[in-house]
């Protein structure tokens, strides 16, 4: 896994929908207001705007090969997770002939896929109160992957192997058990089921 950063050109951001234009006048200052509201993020700016602290991490890039009449066509194939470290996160995929941009077009994707992240400490052996760990046990699939997070104790750390280390920081959490089940060596299922277990938490719906 990479880490995916690099200086974007200043573009003047022109709203295309009602909830963009909110969030450019100022009437709208934070995500949280968008998800209580129960509101649909159509524009990867919003995002930007709300939390330009995100960082995105590319989760695999392959090639993507399809039979046409004119011949074999090669595409390149992206999965990128974003977040801010501090309950935010997002999933995205993305597609096209070159691979920088079928990773711009998966990062824009997890921007429009991110979700609150459910912070808390539900380990017995802690108890602070905390938002260092996840509330409860949460457990998320994706094709034959199945992830469970597990509340850990402050200062235990992510017990996991680097991929999922990396996508739990991006949303936030510091201490947990993880389990895993499947083929995790196939990074778009991992995570995606991580993603699955943040929104499960919620209730929320594909």
């Amino acid at each position: 896994m990479s880490q995916y950063a690099r200086q974007e050109k200043e573009e003047v951001w022109i709203p295309r929908t009602k909830l963009g234009k909110l969030v450019a006048e100022g009437k709208i200052t934070s995500l949280d207001e968008i998800f209580r509201a129960g509101l649909k993020i159509r524009e990867s700016e919003i995002v930007k705007k709300l939390l330009p602290d995100l960082k995105n991490e590319v989760v695999g890039v392959g090639i993507v090969q399809k039979q046409t009449d004119a011949g074999e066509l090669t595409r390149f194939g992206a999965v990128v997770a974003v977040g801010n470290g501090a309950g935010w996160f997002g999933v995205g995929k993305g597609k096209a002939a070159q691979m920088r941009e079928s990773i711009d077009k998966a990062t824009n994707d997890a921007l429009l896929n991110i979700i609150p992240v459910q912070l808390g400490c539900g380990s017995w052996e802690c108890r602070c109160g905390g938002t260092h760990s996840v509330p409860y046990r949460i457990k998320g699939k994706a094709g034959s992957v199945t992830v469970e997070i597990m509340p850990g104790p402050r200062s235990l750390g992510l017990v996991a192997g680097p991929a999922l280390k990396n996508l739990l920081a991006l949303a936030g959490v510091k201490d947990a058990w993880i389990r895993t089940f499947g083929s995790t060596n196939t990074m778009a299922s991992l995570a995606n089921a991580t993603y699955d277990a943040f929104r499960n938490s919620h209730g929320l719906s594909v």
